[in-house]
């Protein structure tokens, strides 16, 4: 008992001071550990007054550090738990009513605190305790020391405490979920109150909020006796009751709980509830209430009638009048909704927010087909709008919505007339000359019922004033460009369609956006070119799908707008010229098409496209492709210049980006003969003008030769230039002498990084692959770089991805030790880099996180193999990488650690069964 009086002795002497604050967490949970073994049994009657000590310092300890919120309410718990405990510990057989009353105040603070903490079984411990002291403090204080009773000692005092901690009791059983507990608990204090009068608004409350949690909780039976008993303990003193208005509150949830929890069964008690609530207290809240019990209960329209008429009694505000109305829309009490509504704006007809009522009247209208009638409403609203009764912003916009939405119903019915009227309510609002983007669309949806109505000059009219209003708006110059194919007006539509261009590449407004989506644009400029071809306007038409394949981000809407802009250039050009027409296909697919066509490969390999689609797709553009190159047959020399530069994936012409665009389209499509001889013919072509570039990389190089011995040239780049073109030609024509050639370049004088770098490049291009050349010029431009002053740590990190890229294992035939130490040195080579620049961040996040996903899936590749010690290894190395993340590291750390506990379990349970199979 020594050693843990020592040990509680030294953690409260730590607590006290200020340098530990650091561990007082630490500290104060060691206290609470140690506590539950201090008894009284086992201390000396020397040791007791030191325990007390302790108990009370603690005490005070918790009070003055919790006001300065230095400790939570978790941590004071424990330390009030710990000094009650204490004290109790070195209780003596005789307790002095000090003691006693010490005893009292921290069991039942100590009780509360835990109860704050959501802790009910460690609040009922001392709960107990305090209740045992207070009875022997009872005893004491009526039985003096001669044993005679006085009378006239003051025992309120002690009752007050035992009314107190029996309350604590009760809440602690009630969320324990012992309901009949928490019931006697409150019928004893109920029984006190007698006595103690002034706690009756406290136990009402207390009650109160019982049968709030118990509602909350779906516990209607156990909610309503809570209710009710807090109504009659309220009803007991008048003088200390919590007031009328927090009764009727605890009547109208007790009748809310009622009307959920079965309202035809407990419909009287509902009623009889909100009725006593009103008279109690009348509030807005409680008339809504009794409606609401009254519909539930499938009351007759009279009773409901009653209750509603009730509401002009009093002074409610507006907005609980249209509740109402709303709420006997809900039940299918029509008529009685609009008697009230028609009585609401009566009542209110002075109120400035009497447009709300108007609005909700023309809304419910609407919404039961009274059109008619809705309209009258509508032009009452107009009326008394220009008269000075001016609808508030929020309930104007309220209104054009319903009027917007009535509209656009008659308009998808092709009702156009009476769309326009229902539009033109809606501009009866707008002030003359008024700027507003809402303005500009009412004015194109106007337009559009105007041109369905074939009046073209009030269209052009509705279109001009939403220019003004919002000319930077796409639908505004759609609606402009409509108008102009109507006028065959070729310079204002060609125009519009530039506008909708520039305002799909980035001004694009946000309500634009919104309304249309994020294809809006291009579908606009998709509908704008149909337009024009359904009026045979194919120069606009072509000016649209120019413009949409610029702009569009839809792979297949560019495919089926490339598809409709060739037919209507080839088309357009057949009675031409041939000049003529070749120099429209150049100037379409020069200026305008490039980026499509190199689109053009990515959009057929998308996912979810079906082989056969793809092969369709690619089959008619690589025979349109393969037509139009056949007209330059009579131009070889240019033929074989673009062909060249569409090799090399740079189209610049019309030949190249067609021979191009066969080479790559014809790899998506079937294998039949036809196909299989045009490859063979644009690869013989590729391969003649491969050979023929080494002829003229000979003649420069003698040129150079010559050049060279008349003078200083030692900084002209020719003679690199001339072996990376030569390197470029043989790795394409896989040719043998390529690892001479790169031998020859190491040979340089010096050699640049950017050069080695260039020939990696190379070595990889399609259709050359060379890893082992690849990597040899990589690691020589790695160490290169590393052996500069200052090191190029970028160009290092980019060295490193490509080598660690070429040398990881794809499948198990490559997992070979030689290749798996190279990738391990690649790996020492990032994280050397990483661990030596840790303040540059010179690998980005999303590297580092590549490194690790790398060298943990080589370590599961090796585990699947059953190398278990190198699949260990390498999924270590991964883990080593988690350090070095940032923003990712807490995600993954917890990813990884479990996947790599399950890993190491998999590994010792395999080595287990090996040994065991061995």
């Amino acid at each position: 008992m020594n050693t843990l009086l020592a040990t509680i002795k030294d953690a409260t002497e730590k607590l006290f001071q200020k340098q530990n604050e650091a561990n007082m967490e630490e500290i104060i949970e060691k206290l609470f550990s140690e506590a539950s073994s201090v008894e009284a049994s086992c201390l000396t009657e020397l040791a007791a007054p030191q325990v007390e000590e302790y108990a009370i310092q603690l005490w005070n300890w918790a009070v003055t550090r919790h006001v300065g919120s230095a400790i939570n309410e978790q941590q004071k718990a424990k330390v009030r738990h710990v000094a009650c405990r204490l004290l109790y510990a070195c209780e003596p057989q005789e307790p002095s009513e000090s003691m006693l009353r010490k005893q009292v105040l921290m069991a039942t603070k100590a009780g509360r605190t835990w109860l704050d903490c959501k802790n009910p079984v460690l609040a009922n411990d001392f709960l107990n305790l305090a209740v045992k002291s207070l009875e022997s403090l009872y005893n004491k204080m009526t039985y003096r020391s001669d044993g005679k009773m006085d009378i006239n000692i003051p025992k309120g005092e002690v009752e007050k405490d035992l009314f107190r901690v029996m309350t604590y009791q009760a809440e602690s059983a009630v969320v324990q979920g012992n309901h009949q507990e928490a019931v006697s608990q409150v019928q004893r204090c109920k029984e006190m109150l007698m006595r103690l009068p002034k706690e009756t608004g406290y136990l009402c409350l207390l009650c109160y909020n019982f049968g709030v949690d118990s509602y909350n909780m779906k516990k209607y039976e156990e909610s309503s006796f809570w209710l009710s008993q807090s109504y009659d303990i309220g009803k007991m003193n008048k003088k200390y009751s919590p007031g009328v208005s927090i009764l009727a509150k605890v009547l109208r949830l007790l009748a809310t709980v009622y009307m959920e929890w079965d309202c035809k069964e407990h419909q009287d008690k509902a009623l009889n509830a909100i009725t006593l609530a009103n008279k109690e207290s009348v509030k807005p809240s409680g008339l809504y209430l009794k409606t609401r019990i009254l519909l539930s209960s499938g009351a007759q329209d009279e009773h409901v009638r009653a209750a509603v008429l009730e509401l002009f009694e009093t002074k409610v505000p507006l907005e609980v009048c249209l509740s109402t109305v709303k709420l006997l829309m809900s039940e299918d009490r029509e008529t009685l909704a609009f008697e009230l509504l028609r009585k609401t704006c009566q009542h209110f007809e002075s109120s400035p927010e009497l447009g709300t009522a108007l609005v909700l009247h023309i809304q419910l209208l609407l919404q039961r087909g009274k059109e008619l009638l809705g309209k009258q409403k509508v032009e009452d609203a107009i009326t008394g709008h220009y008269a000075g009764k001016t609808l508030s912003p929020q309930t104007l916009c309220h209104l054009h919505l319903l009027l917007w939405d009535r509209a656009s119903k008659h308009f998808e019915a092709s009702n156009y007339t009476e769309a326009l009227q229902w539009y033109n309510y809606s501009l009866s609002f707008f002030a003359v000359g008024q700027m507003d983007q809402n303005l500009a669309k009412l004015q194109r949806n106007r337009a559009s019922c105007f041109l369905q109505l074939q009046q073209l000059e009030k269209a052009k009219e509705a279109i001009k004033e939403a220019e003004r209003c919002d000319p930077d708006s796409i639908f505004t110059q759609f609606s402009i460009y409509k108008i102009a194919v109507l006028e065959n007006n070729v310079d204002r539509a060609t125009e519009a369609v530039k506008m909708m261009g520039k305002l799909t590449a980035g001004s694009m407004g946000p309500d634009d956006k919104i309304m249309a989506g994020p294809y809006a644009a291009s579908n606009l400029l998709s509908l704008a070119a149909q337009m024009a071809l359904e009026h045979k306007q194919q120069d606009t038409a072509v000016k649209a799908l120019e413009s949409l394949c610029e702009h569009s981000e839809d792979g297949a809407q560019v495919l089926t707008a490339l598809r409709c802009l060739i037919r209507l250039v080839l088309s357009a050009t057949e009675a031409a010229g041939e000049e003529n027409r070749f120099q429209q296909c150049l100037l379409i697919v020069l200026q305008k098409f490039p980026t499509a066509l190199q689109r053009l490969p990515v959009v057929i390999t998308e996912p979810g496209v079906e082989q056969g689609k793809r092969a369709e797709e690619a089959g008619w553009f690589r025979k349109i492709a393969w037509n139009l190159a056949l007209q330059c047959e009579n131009s070889p020399d240019k033929m074989r210049d673009f062909f060249l530069l569409s090799y090399q994936a740079r189209p610049v012409s019309l030949e190249a980006v067609h021979k191009c665009m066969y080479l790559q389209l014809s790899q998506f499509c079937l294998p039949d003969r036809a196909l299989l001889m045009g490859q063979k013919t644009c690869l013989l072509m590729a391969v003649e003008q491969l050979t023929q570039a080494l002829e003229y990389i000979q003649t420069c190089r003698e040129v150079w030769k010559t050049l060279r011995a008349t003078g200083d040239l030692s900084r002209d780049p020719t003679e690199t230039l001339l072996l990376l073109y030569e390197f470029e030609a043989r790795a394409k024509l896989n040719d043998p002498q390529l690892e001479v050639l790169l031998e020859t370049v190491l040979g340089l004088d010096e050699v640049e990084t950017k050069t080695l770098e260039t020939i990696a490049a190379l070595a990889m291009e399609p259709p050359a692959h060379y890893p082992l050349l690849c990597k040899k010029a990589l690691r020589i431009a790695l160490f290169l770089h590393k052996k500069q002053p200052q090191p190029d740590l970028t160009h290092c990190r980019q060295c490193i991805h490509s080598l660690v890229e070429l040398s990881i294992p794809s499948g198990v035939s490559d997992v070979e030790p030689r290749m798996l130490e190279e990738l391990w040195g690649y790996y020492e080579e990032a994280l050397s880099i990483i661990e030596a620049n840790v303040s540059c961040n010179i690998f980005p996040e999303m590297e580092t996180l590549w490194l690790l996903t790398q060298a943990w899936n080589t370590g599961i590749l090796l585990y699947s193999l059953a190398q278990y010690p190198e699949a260990e290894r390498w999924c270590a190395l991964g883990m080593s990488f988690l350090n070095h993340l940032h923003s990712l590291r807490e995600s993954y750390q917890t990813k990884m650690s479990c996947l790599y506990g399950e890993v190491l379990d998999k590994l010792d349970k395999a080595k287990r069964n090996l040994v065991t199979e061995e």
